[in-house]
């Protein structure tokens, strides 16, 4: 089999087949590769057999992640029959997962994932493939602070060509005490062909053939209104009627959440709700964890994908969200109008204003080598399409 890759984006759900069937991502032998890991443009990483609690945080640029555990774990554990992750404390879990990415843009895979013998996979390209993880939508919105690590890097979360490895996740639970186990899902991974980033004047382009943003009233956004500076900003709704909920603050000293446990949890006992003042504004709480949804709809047509990055306000005061990638279908058709994104909040150090309309992160959209043979929300399960204003799946709706 030939793969031969020339337009660049990011490889979609039917090459990630190809590429796990063919060792390019490979997992635990007890553990092999589920079908409900795939999603449109990544596949879902699943937790290991145990976790490292560490002293701190790290980036193992000239050792393994390995050799760092050894220098800073206070405590290790198993994960088989599942342990509760304590807020504010540093853990390392290797993941079931390792990546073997080609070194060159011209490589053969001469097995299948797993070690057993299969047909050969040639993979050409124009540019060397690389990979980016992110926190998924759940794990952001319990705020579980999560980026990945792997061996001899400088950079969390990037992935270089060549890299032929173990996967780690280092794993802050912020709010809440968590309970986990192995094979549960906190990070997705996708692999890269090349740079795919569209430019400001493509942005404003596609939007134009297919309107990609809509306002509150859910009609597209004028082009000449769309504001775009290396990506398509957003901004912050905290408009409504008096009593209108707008938005939720994690309260403190919660109980612990048990990720196996889906709409179970009751929202009064974890958060504690925002509503809309005559003023439209509101003042956070330093360190305090907010959710709040986007003033505008968004949609990610098929041939794309987005990611929400925060908006630089120069201060360093705000941090804004932690899970940000947005799957092919996110929002649906042009006809379904979009969907709010949802922005996961924490300032730091001083009290901040935040106003209604408020500039609050951009979005990235990049193509996609191909279009995804599914997309989010239609043939898989999507938790969040549609949405508006809505907590993790583990609270009763």
């Amino acid at each position: 089999m030939k793969i031969h890759f020339r337009k660049k984006g990011i490889i979609p759900v039917q090459i990630l087949h190809k590429l796990v069937q063919h060792g390019v991502v490979q997992a635990d032998k007890a553990h092999p590769v589920e079908s409900n890991q795939f999603q449109p443009n990544s596949i879902d990483l699943r937790l290991g057999k145990k976790a490292y609690r560490v002293r701190c945080g790290f980036l193992p640029e000239n050792e393994t992640v390995k050799d760092k555990i050894d220098k800073l774990c206070q405590h290790e554990f198993s994960l088989e029959e599942g342990a509760v992750l304590e807020p504010n404390c540093t853990y390392i879990i290797p993941l079931l997962e390792s990546l073997h990415l080609p070194e060159s843009t011209f490589y053969s895979y001469k097995a299948s994932s797993n070690g057993k013998a299969g047909a050969t996979l040639t993979i050409q390209s124009e540019s060397k493939l690389t990979a980016r993880t992110n926190p998924k939508s759940t794990t952001g919105r319990l705020d579980i602070f999560t980026r990945l690590v792997t061996d001899y890097t400088h950079r969390f979360e990037e992935i270089s060509a060549g890299y032929n490895g173990p996967l780690y996740l280092e794993v802050v639970p912020k709010s809440f005490p968590v309970r986990v186990r192995t094979g549960q899902r906190l990070n997705q991974l996708r692999i890269r062909h090349g740079n795919g980033k569209l430019t400001d004047d493509e942005i404003i382009r596609t939007h134009s053939l297919s309107p990609v943003l809509f306002d509150e009233n859910a009609e597209p956004v004028a082009d000449s209104l769309l504001k775009v500076d290396n990506g398509l900003f957003m901004s912050v709704d905290l408009k409504g009627q008096k009593g209108h909920l707008v938005g939720y603050k994690a309260r403190k000293n919660s109980n612990m959440i048990d990720l196996e446990r889906i709409n179970h949890y009751k929202i009064s006992e974890f958060w504690e709700p925002i509503y809309a003042s005559e003023d439209n504004f509101i003042i956070l709480e330093p360190e305090a964890f907010y959710i709040f949804a986007s003033k505008e709809r968004c949609r990610i047509p098929t041939h794309l994908a987005g990611e929400m990055v925060p908006y630089d306000t120069g201060s360093g005061e705000l941090r804004t969200h932690y899970a940000g990638f947005f799957d092919s279908g996110f929002g649906g058709d042009e006809k379904d109008k979009g969907a709010r994104a949802v922005l996961e909040v924490r300032s730091h150090d001083v009290p901040f204003l935040v106003e209604d309309g408020q500039t609050f992160f951009s979005m990235i959209f990049e193509a996609n080598t191909d279009i995804p043979e599914y997309t989010y929300g239609k043939e898989i399960k999507s938790n969040y399409q549609g949405q508006g204003l809505k907590l993790s799946k583990h609270f009763k709706t």
